[in-house]
């Protein structure tokens, strides 16, 4: 089992400087920190240019691959370049911003939801009905997800180490060569992606093919690691195809994704049984650490918060969650006090895993809501995903709040104003959750389609692997069929028995120096990790999407992985010949990921800008 991390450096104490007070602007037309003006560039630029393109991206991918990668990066390299002239103070404007983006972008992945109803045959609420309950329900979350930041970020410090990572950026771009170099690689990305959907729409082979630069892109970001145990686990779903059909578990035209999403699911949960258990036992560890050390007298000005009145921002947005809920959406109360009460527990567990691995297991969290309804006795299929729009909204905000803390726990940003400032985020968010899920369906009718009755319809780059999971999963309420029970048995299996080989594996300190001690050791590890122990979170991915974009995602991967591993061996080289010339950048300023983030948003803007030309021409 992984130690817990050691305890990190304190940031500065009072970086929330008023006014212009220690601030050296580089530009003297820009309006002082802390006035009016101020906040109002910050909040501009955030929720009409920032905030947007996180949500087109995020709402797309889901739409198409079915996940979405958070818009902080993006958000927070863009950001920087509009504060760099606060000089090393812009670094906290620049969290403002990012904090309202991510948070934008967060609510509009899901976007899914929406289309979740559409496939299983529900009458369609009106828009600001929709708009009203997800906006209940976000600042429900945004509470929540504040109410734990003393305790997962203050007292427990956990890593998030994507939280790290845009700590770093802001940090790192003060640099203004850093910053343009940064810029001309996302651009690159962006106008790349363009063009690949472009041809995509035109030219017929690169259709048929299922190119995709926006899942290129996803793969580019994430690596080999991740995205070829996607493609194992779909190639072993396909030379399986026959005996499934057989057996009576697919029918003759029936794609592998029809029953690999229950698999995928399941290993999702018994994966997470394992890390949550060991999560519970280095969280009471860090607990009986931090008890031990001195803590400070005074809390610093930065880090303070009226719990007071934050608990009764919880209660009362619960409330009125209940009240949309019941009396506008005419949805039994009981079930959605179970969706709260879920949210309540997987705030804290997800926001805990997600510290310690970076992985926000929404997915398990989502089935395990959905099966613990099913005992009760649940079998509307309207309720149900009603009540598990609370915890997906919830886990999906609430989290990356606890994130966007870590970001300004490191850099000393005053909290109340990224609080303000997320809640200005989750208020747009809102409304374009829904409106970008009408305007995707209107301008695309194959989003529409249910794929899980129509496997052989013809649906181009739109998978929706998200909606896919979550439909199937509804759809099973109170009607649990034998083959459903053994799929999920069979995959609550693989997930279990290999997250834990993997963990009492990756924790031998032996083995840690074999794969990092020599070339044959680095492959062997890349072995195991990719293809004979992979991690069942990055296995599942080739359940839940079709072969060809299993294979688009795992060639981003590849090239990315293969990609850096020459270029550490250039920069080793450099370095031999050429000590002293620096230290490297973060990972989540790595050329591929930069690059593979510009595809994916210039995919999503196309698509977007095409959609909304498209529906304008069906509603002229």
């Amino acid at each position: 089992m992984a130690q817990p991390a050691p305890q990190r450096p304190l940031p500065p104490a009072s970086p929330d400087v008023p006014a212009s007070e220690g601030v050296q602007q580089r530009f003297g037309w820009l309006p002082e920190v802390g006035t009016w003006k101020y906040h109002a560039l910050l909040s501009a630029v955030a929720l009409l240019i920032l905030g947007p393109l996180g949500g087109i991206a995020a709402s797309y991918m889901n739409f198409s691959v079915g996940f979405f990668v958070g818009g902080q990066v993006l958000a927070g390299i863009l950001g920087s370049a509009v504060t760099y002239g606060y000089g090393a103070e812009g670094k906290h404007g620049a969290n403002y911003m990012q904090t309202m983006a991510a948070s934008v972008a967060s609510l509009c992945a899901m976007s899914v939801l929406i289309q979740a109803m559409v496939w299983l045959g529900m009458e369609m609420p009106p828009a600001w009905h929709l708009m009203l309950f997800v906006g209940c329900v976000g600042m429900f979350a945004v509470g929540v997800g504040m109410l734990y930041t003393p305790l997962l970020v203050d007292k427990l410090q956990l890593d998030y180490p994507s939280g790290l990572a845009v700590a770093n950026i802001l940090r790192a771009l003060t640099d203004k060569r850093l910053l343009k170099a940064s810029i001309s690689k996302l651009g690159g990305g962006t106008l790349l992606g363009a063009v690949t959907a472009w041809l995509t729409e035109k030219v017929a082979f690169v259709g048929a093919i299922g190119t995709s630069a926006a899942t290129v892109g996803a793969g580019m970001i994430v690596g080999s690691r991740i995205t070829v145990p996607g493609i194992v686990m779909a190639a072993v779903g396909l030379v399986l195809l026959p005996s499934f059909r057989e057996w009576g578990w697919l029918g003759p035209n029936e794609p592998f994704r029809k029953i690999g999403f229950l698999v995928g699911l399941a290993m999702i949960c018994g994966a997470a049984a394992v890390d949550l258990s060991l999560l519970a036992v280095q969280a009471a560890a860090k607990i009986r650490a931090r008890a031990s050390e001195a803590v400070s007298a005074e809390e610093e000005s930065w880090k303070k918060v009226n719990m007071g009145r934050l608990m009764a921002w919880v209660v009362g947005w619960g409330a009125a969650t209940l009240l949309v809920g019941t009396l506008v959406l005419h949805q039994p109360l009981g079930w959605l006090l179970l969706g709260l009460a879920l949210a309540l527990l997987f705030v804290l567990i997800n926001g805990i895993s997600y510290g310690i691995t970076d992985q926000n297991p929404i997915s398990s969290a989502f089935v395990i809501s959905v099966m613990l309804m099913s005992l009760m006795g649940l079998k509307n299929p309207l309720v149900g995903l009603m009540g598990a729009t609370i915890l997906l909204v919830s886990t999906s905000v609430g989290v990356d709040m606890q994130q966007d803390r870590s970001t300004g726990w490191r850099l000393g940003t005053n909290r109340v104003l990224q609080f303000r400032y997320q809640v200005l985020g989750v208020t747009v968010g809102a409304l374009l959750c829904v409106g970008l899920a009408k305007v995707f369906m209107a301008a695309y009718p194959a989003l529409t389609i249910n794929q899980l009755d129509n496997p052989k319809a013809e649906v181009g780059q739109w998978g929706s692997a998200m909606t896919y999971k979550l439909v199937g999963a509804i759809r099973g309420l109170g009607t649990l069929s034998d083959v459903t029970v053994k799929l999920l048995l069979i995959g609550l299996a693989i997930g279990f028995v290999t997250q834990a080989v993997r963990k009492g594996l990756l924790s031998r300190p032996g083995y840690q120096r074999f794969i990092k001690g020599s070339r044959t050791g680095f492959v062997v590890g890349w072995m195991m990790d990719s293809l004979l122990l992979s991690s069942p979170y990055a296995s599942s991915f080739g359940g839940f999407v079709n072969f060809p974009v299993a294979l688009w995602f795992g060639a981003g991967g590849i090239f990315t992985s293969a990609w850096n591993t020459l270029a550490q061996r250039g920069q080793k080289a450099h370095a031999a010949g050429s000590p002293g010339q620096g230290e490297a950048l973060p990972e989540d300023m790595s050329s591929m990921s930069l690059i593979g983030g510009g595809l994916i948003a210039g995919e999503s803007l196309f698509f977007l800008i095409a959609g909304m030309i498209g529906l304008a021409s069906l509603l002229a």
